[in-house]
């Protein structure tokens, strides 16, 4: 990756790739969950234990099956079964990791293997007449016509845990390389008279991660997969191809999404909410019927009421605009709480940060801001109030209230041509 964060710490569609693979574990009913990382792996730990996993430290880079056993003492009180799963697949879903678990059922062993469109330099999965595993050989190995073969190794496993960990005991590392190899697992289950049983994948579902390229690739897949599941589901985009999904997005049905919208973390979106072109969300609630943008921003805790307008260069901050409010032009509203129908003007803003606190700007229902409003909170506006176009409020508004605060005009009649004459003079 040529990056000081560890892989498995790199996002896509904003969660870190060992995220992903940890939630589809949960999704299938794991319980129990342990990380396994090098001993510079720190970041990684603490990744883990905020998800509530345990960890283990392969001392030394001795290849997949010894860094599979070193989570042995970990797991030394466990009895069940054991998934090893790669920390670099975000694609991987709770339903092929409960595949992997039910063809365990079969024989006690299962290989999850996966028909790529182009097998390229996977290793192969080599099947006995019956169907089970005969035998995995990497691409480098294997003869012409083992080459030939499009069934291929995803790397993951699922056994009862002790015999698994009895199993990896036993690998040799007699290989050019010196490592001890998951694959060899298998035949070492043979002598014991367990076949290995496969379980199928399809090829997005296991695509790894070992570049920034792959990275990419990866969230273009993500992306995909989203979009299609969201058109499956009732959501109208005209150009799904131009938005863009967080691993967390919620969207309910007969939402419209025009093109180049994203979504950052944490966005709800309810049924015939519109969201417009160009605009932003992240940490975002919208209700229904509510309109937002074009180019409008919905920064963290924004909600945004029942047929509420968030309109062009809008930018929206831990607000909570009320049930039909507007919004439509060039605003800022933070740390603000909107009445149900307020209508705020093109440029207000809300002055909610003096350098140490940030302060709450309260607008009441059926408030009209005028345009060019600064609110200097803390600030109430009242039900109902007026405020004047061009004013900074400092003080609380009463309801139903007029409030203008700016200079009075002075006008100088003919003070300008004179200035102008003046000048020319000078020149």
């Amino acid at each position: 990756m040529k990056s000081s964060l560890p892989k498995v710490l790199h996002k896509v569609a904003g969660l870190p790739l060992l995220g992903h693979v940890v939630a589809a574990l949960r999704g299938a009913g794991v319980t129990r969950i342990v990380v396994v990382t090098s001993p510079a792996g720190e970041t990684v730990r603490d990744y883990a234990r905020a998800l509530g996993c345990d960890s283990a430290i392969q001392h030394q880079q001795l290849g997949t099956g010894h860094a599979a056993a070193s989570a042995r003492d970990a797991l030394a009180d466990f009895a069940g079964t054991l998934l090893v799963v790669n920390g670099d697949m975000p694609l991987i879903t709770a339903e092929v990791v409960s595949e992997c678990l039910t063809a365990q059922t079969r024989t006690g062993l299962a290989l999850l293997a996966f028909e790529p469109a182009d097998a390229a330099q996977y290793g192969r999965v080599l099947l006995t007449p019956d169907g089970f595993l005969n035998r995995i050989v990497e691409y480098k190995d294997a003869s012409q016509a083992e080459r030939g073969v499009t069934l291929c190794n995803a790397g993951c496993y699922a056994a009862d845990a002790q015999k698994f960990f009895h199993w990896a005991s036993l690998l040799k590392n007699n290989n050019a390389q010196g490592e001890y190899y998951l694959t060899d697992v298998p035949s070492l289950a043979r002598t014991d008279g367990i076949k290995c049983a496969l379980a199928m994948a399809d090829e997005v579902s296991v695509t790894g991660v070992n570049s920034r390229a792959e990275l990419a690739e990866a969230e273009a897949k993500f992306q995909q997969r989203r979009r299609a599941q969201l058109l499956s589901d009732g959501i109208t985009m005209a150009a799904p191809e131009t938005v863009f999904f967080s691993h967390d997005t919620a969207i309910e049905n007969d939402v419209e999404i025009e093109p180049f919208v994203v979504f950052g973390a944490g966005v709800t979106v309810k049924t015939g909410a519109r969201i417009r072109s160009h605009s932003h969300l992240e940490g975002a609630a919208v209700s229904s019927g509510a309109i937002i943008g074009p180019f409008a921003r919905l920064r963290p805790g924004a909600v945004i009421g029942e047929g509420a307008h968030v309109g062009n260069f809008v930018e929206i901050k831990n607000t909570n605009l009320g049930k039909g409010a507007k919004a439509n032009h060039l605003t800022y509203l933070g740390d603000a709480r909107v009445g149900a129908g307020a209508n705020i003007g093109a440029g207000t803003i809300t002055c909610n940060y003096d350098g140490f606190t940030k302060s709450i700007t309260e607008i009441g229902a059926g408030a009209f801001i005028g345009s060019d409003t600064a609110l200097v909170a803390p600030v109430k506006i009242g039900d109902g109030a007026i405020i004047a176009a061009g004013s900074v409020i400092t003080q609380d508004v009463a309801a139903d209230s007029l409030a203008i605060a700016r200079g009075a005009l002075t006008e100088k009649p003919g003070w300008a041509k004179a200035f102008r004459d003046k000048q020319k003079d000078k020149k």
